[in-house]
C-alpha cells in the first residue's frame, strides 16, 4: 500500500523540497496550469502591452468577474462564464475600436464597459442570495482548486491562442508599431485588431481560472511589461515575456505552498517586484550613460 504524502516544512535541501512539492496532486495540477497560462499570458501579453490596450485588457479582466458569477447562478462551469463574457466582451470593445472618433472617446467608452461590468457582477452575487460561494476564488484566483480535467481545457484554449498569435505575429507586429504605414501597405490592420481582442479575451479568461479577476494582470502585464523594459527585439522580448512569467509562477507556487499566505499574493509581488528591479537598473544606466556622453565641463 502506498504511503500518503506527509507534509514537512522547507529545508535546505531543494531536491528534498521540490519532491516533496510535487507529491501532491493539487500541487502538479497546479504547476501544470500555471505554466500552460504562464506561457499564453507572456505571448498575448507582450503584444497587449506594445499595442497600448492594457486598459481593455483590464476591462476584459472585469467582465469575466460578473461571467464567472453568472455561471454560478445558473449551475453551470465557471469557465463557461468566463470564456462567453470575455468572448462577448471583446467583440464589445472590437466594436468601439473600430467606431472611435478618438483616444479619450474610446478610453470613456471602454470605462463605462468597465463600469456596467462591475455592475452586472454585484447583481449576479445579490441574485445568489448575498454571499456567492467562493467568490474570493472568482476575484483572487485559485491556483491550488485547479483540477486535471480543467488543466485540460487550459492546455487546449491556450495551444490555440498561442497558435494564432504566432501565425499572425509579423503583420501583428507591423500594425501595431504603424498602423497607418500597415494599412497603406496592405495589411488588415481592423481584422488583426478584432482577432487580436479575441484572443485576448481567451487569455484573460484563461488566466483568471487561477488568478482571478482581480489578480490578472501579474501574470498578462506584469511580466511582458518588464520584458520591454529590457528589449526592443520582439521575438526576444516574447521569449523574456514568457520567461519572467514562469519564473513568478513557479517561484510563487513553491513559496504558497510552505507559507500560509496565498499564492496570488507571492506571484503578484514578484512580478512587480521584478518590474521594479528592472525599471531603477534602467534608470541608472541611462544616467551613466548620459554622463558619459555629455562630460562634465572643466
Amino acid at each position: 500500500m502506498v504511503e500518503a504524502a506527509v507534509y514537512q516544512g522547507p529545508s535546505w535541501n531543494l531536491v528534498s523540497d521540490f519532491h516533496q512539492l510535487v507529491s501532491f496532486p493539487f500541487m502538479v495540477n497546479a504547476l501544470e496550469a500555471g505554466t500552460i497560462v504562464a506561457v499564453m499570458a507572456g505571448v498575448t501579453g507582450w503584444f497587449m502591452v506594445l499595442r497600448r490596450q492594457t486598459f481593455a485588457g483590464h476591462t476584459l479582466a472585469v467582465i469575466a468577474f460578473p461571467g464567472a458569477a453568472a455561471a454560478t447562478l445558473a449551475g453551470l462551469p465557471v469557465a463557461v462564464g468566463y470564456f462567453g463574457f470575455c468572448g462577448l466582451g471583446a467583440l464589445v470593445l472590437a466594436a468601439v475600436a473600430g467606431s472611435r472618433s478618438s483616444l479619450g472617446a474610446e478610453s470613456a467608452a471602454i470605462g463605462s464597459l468597465q463600469a456596467l461590468a462591475l455592475g452586472l457582477g454585484f447583481l449576479f452575487v445579490s441574485l445568489y442570495g448575498g454571499v456567492l460561494n467562493g467568490l474570493d476564488s472568482l476575484l483572487f484566483g485559485t491556483f491550488l482548486g485547479i483540477t486535471s480535467q480543467q488543466v485540460s481545457v487550459l492546455l487546449a484554449v491556450a495551444a490555440t491562442a498561442v497558435t494564432l498569435v504566432v501565425v499572425a505575429a509579423r503583420p501583428l507586429f507591423f500594425a501595431s508599431v504603424d498602423v497607418d504605414v500597415a494599412r497603406a501597405g496592405g495589411v488588415p490592420v481592423r481584422l488583426l485588431g478584432f482577432a487580436f481582442l479575441l484572443v485576448l479575451g481567451l487569455a484573460v479568461a484563461e488566466t483568471s481560472q487561477i488568478t482571478g479577476a482581480l489578480l490578472v494582470f501579474a501574470l498578462l502585464v506584469t511580466p511582458a511589461a518588464t520584458a520591454h523594459q529590457l528589449t526592443s527585439r520582439p521575438a526576444l522580448g516574447m521569449a523574456l515575456s514568457v520567461a519572467l512569467a514562469l519564473a513568478v509562477t513557479w517561484l510563487g507556487l513553491a513559496i504558497a505552498y510552505f507559507s500560509v499566505y496565498p499564492v496570488g499574493f507571492f506571484v503578484t509581488s514578484l512580478a512587480f517586484a521584478l518590474y521594479v528591479v528592472v525599471r531603477l537598473a534602467r534608470a541608472a544606466a541611462n544616467r551613466r550613460r548620459a554622463r558619459v556622453l555629455v562630460p562634465e565641463p572643466a
